[in-house]
């Protein structure tokens, strides 16, 4: 129906006002969406404010619309903006229409929720209800109020499965785009002593240092020299091995990169 209509019937309301990288407006604008497709000429106006910290993605959506010949409004040259959030007078206009006898404020930071009771009691709603992520209410039998509390947390959907935010999957991801990981192999002796060359994989590193010189040496240097001067008793710990090969690795990267990558040491006894 969208493409058998004139251009100039047709208006459409797109979501990714903030940049969201899924949403309509950044697909069109990167010329993936598999629909709707604008062209030169064509207007997009963003009734919306850019949040603090979404600028980047907002200003990316619009150049890439005005690289395809279409005239972006923001309110940084129009009176366009429009607000989803009542003001104070819209709000107590709304409890008089609908005069609730339970009111629970909700959308919003701790301080939002907090004047919006204050208004709502101010206004005579005779049970308010502040509450936080997780708190389970009970609206009724009898008077409404907070009962108990259930697991809450966000969630990231990361393939097939569910990981809470707070889980070590996400940093790790974040440390390893950032500086990368170097993986040592060594076979030590019961005796203390190498029984072949350590074996390394870098991923993600810069080949070369500043200097030219390649950070593969680098890093051999670093595990060898780190373990010829480690005491015989300390080099037959395995663990204890592997912990001083790691920050010797990390730290002697870090002075040739100014990048502390993940460091992954395996060491095999015989």
């Amino acid at each position: 129906m969208y493409r058998q209509l004139p251009p100039e019937k047709v208006v459409a309301l797109c979501t990714g006002s903030q940049g969201e990288p899924r949403a309509a407006l950044a697909r069109i604008a990167d010329e993936s969406h598999p629909e709707i497709t604008f062209t030169r000429g064509d207007r997009v106006i963003f009734s919306s404010r850019t949040i603090p910290g979404n600028e980047k993605p907002v200003n990316r959506i619009i150049n890439g619309l005005v690289r395809q010949g279409i005239e972006v409004v923001t309110d940084r040259n129009e009176l366009v903006h429009v607000s989803g959030h009542p003001r104070q007078a819209e709000l107590e206009d709304m409890y008089r229409w609908v005069r609730p006898q339970i009111a629970v404020p909700v959308h919003g930071e701790a301080l939002h929720l907090h004047e919006h009771a204050k208004l709502v009691r101010r206004l005579g709603v005779k049970q308010v209800i502040e509450c936080q992520d997780g708190d389970l209410v009970r609206l009724a039998p009898g008077r409404a109020e907070v009962i108990d509390e259930v697991p809450s947390a966000r969630l990231y959907k990361d393939g097939r499965v569910l990981v809470e935010a707070e889980a070590r999957t996400v940093p790790e991801r974040r440390r390893l785009a950032f500086a990368g990981v170097i993986s040592v192999a060594l076979v030590v002796t019961t005796e203390g002593e190498l029984a072949a060359d350590p074996e390394l994989r870098l991923s993600g590193i810069p080949e070369r240092d500043a200097e030219g010189k390649p950070m593969a040496e680098v890093a051999y240097a670093a595990v060898v020299d780190t373990f010829r001067s480690l005491p015989r008793p300390h080099r037959r710990d395995a663990d204890a091995l592997a912990q001083s090969l790691g920050r010797a690795v990390r730290a002697t990267l870090a002075a040739h990169w100014d990048k502390k990558p993940i460091c992954h040491v395996h060491v095999l006894t015989v």
